[in-house]
């Protein structure tokens, strides 16, 4: 054993902090992307950025159908709120101002305008606050009369009271007690609709109507109507009030549209700003009193530089991908879905030169707008089978024909998967039944057995 000192040359990529930004970059949405440039734009003061405003007409246009708003809804009683005049100083803005409810407080709300004692009442509220987004009692009603030291009996008027209000079912302790709330809203006194819910709710969710039929001595035809009874009830309450989480508009990052029978792509540019440098930093550079000062400009400065270049060469990348998509999927935009041709990354990277990994980036959660509407990029790639004839079909198309024959089928003989994939075999469609089951899966479809109807 010795020690020698060896010379060797080889070859790495080693990712800088600059092309680490740039991929981070290109893989952004636009959302996620301007919410980066504010950032930046706050933090380098070097950069200026600019947002494309309308033009004046516009404004004034705007103003005039502001105002108009309000006459609209006064003259229809929408408000209570005279407005006098409509000069735009006297309308304030305020008056356009509103809220979401929460579930929570059109429950109290509710609470408030009940003709109890307020002891009660504020039992209630507390049992509120314990119900979960579901709109379930998240906690034992023994818990909460240990908690604010109450009586069982004073505990359970409450919680009576709480499932009283609306939506229907709200303040249940399990999905069976939901149901039973929801049934005796309506008005439904039959006992053996109960039983099921208390007795065979699983076997009801697989579809198992001999089971319920047998063990209740009733009919399979009866069994199948309490089951639609039981199924057009609603097991999350508060589906539909709003969570506190904000919604996120989808914003298209560019358009294609057809212009004397010719499609073309148009970036959408009003989303993001414009960034420039500010030229007041100029001087400051020429300036060699203040070498830090100096520096610390430059160095802003490159920064600034670098984030323009990354922002317009994501911009590119993205406009390229969109042109060899288009070229691939014109029948697509011209005639409709039934036309999407089986399309991969590898085939888009092949054809532009570039590496699958950076066209997965350029197409993560990127939509177009297009006459048919906003699309995901991502859903336009597709795997697809060879027919007899040497023509590929894609997933979407055959997914939507095994839809169709489903929607179509007997429902008293709903079709088994293996029955599927010979109608799919003749409409040249080469695929097998397992392929039928993952894909009647992935629609969300159950098997025959469960959409079988008596």
């Amino acid at each position: 054993m010795d020690f020698t000192l060896n010379l060797t040359q080889e070859q790495k990529l080693i990712m800088t902090q600059q092309m680490q930004l740039s991929v981070k970059l290109l893989q952004m949405s636009s959302f996620e992307l301007q919410e980066y440039m504010e950032k930046e734009f706050q933090e380098n003061p070097v950069l200026e950025a600019k947002y494309e405003e309308n033009s004046e007409t516009d404004k004034f246009k705007d103003r005039i159908d502001y105002k108009e708003l309000i006459k609209y809804f006064e003259f229809d009683n929408y408000g209570s709120q005279s407005y006098g005049n409509y000069d735009e100083d006297e309308v304030s803005p305020f008056n356009f101002i509103s809220n979401s409810k929460s579930l929570k407080e059109c429950l109290h709300e509710q609470i408030g305008e009940l003709n109890e004692n307020d002891y009660l009442k504020s039992i209630c509220d507390y049992i509120i606050e314990n119900i979960d987004n579901r709109g379930y009692l998240d906690t034992t009603l023994e818990e909460i009369c240990k908690e604010i030291k109450c009586n069982k009996e004073l505990g359970e008027k409450a919680l009576i009271i709480v499932q009283s209000l609306e939506p229907d079912g709200i303040g249940a302790r399990d999905i069976k007690e939901c149901l039973k709330i929801q049934l005796r809203k309506k008005g439904v006194e039959d006992e053996v609709i109960y039983k099921i819910i208390e007795e065979h709710i699983e076997n009801l969710a697989d579809n198992k109507y001999n089971v319920i039929a047998k063990d209740l001595n009733i009919s399979l035809k009866d069994v199948q109507h309490y089951g639609d009874i039981i199924k057009s009830l609603e097991p999350k309450p508060s589906r539909g009030f709003f969570t506190g989480d904000e919604v996120k508009y989808i914003v298209p990052d560019a358009y294609i549209r057809k212009i004397d029978g010719v499609y073309h792509i148009i970036m959408n540019d009003s989303l993001l700003p414009k960034l420039s440098i500010n030229s007041v930093y100029k001087d400051i550079i020429n300036n060699e009193k203040d070498k830090f000062a100096v520096e610390y400009v430059k160095d802003r400065i490159n920064s600034a530089m670098f984030l323009i270049k990354s922002v317009e060469h994501r911009k590119s990348t993205i406009y390229k991908v969109l042109e060899k998509i288009l070229e691939l999927q014109k029948d697509y935009f011209e005639y409709g879905e039934e036309y999407l041709k089986p399309m991969t990354l590898k085939e888009i990277a092949d054809n532009l030169g570039m590496h699958e990994s950076t066209i997965s980036r350029a197409i993560r959660d990127k939509y177009i707008y297009t006459s048919r509407g906003t699309i995901k990029i991502k859903d336009l790639f597709t795997v697809g089978y060879n027919n007899e004839q040497g023509e590929d079909i894609s997933v979407r198309n055959i997914k939507n024909q095994i839809k169709k024959l489903i929607e179509e089928e007997d429902k008293t003989k709903p079709l088994s998967d293996q029955a599927i994939c010979d109608e799919l075999n003749n409409m040249n469609m080469n695929i097998s039944r397992r392929t039928v089951a993952k894909y009647r899966e992935e629609l969300g479809i159950k098997s025959s057995s469960k959409r079988k109807r008596f």
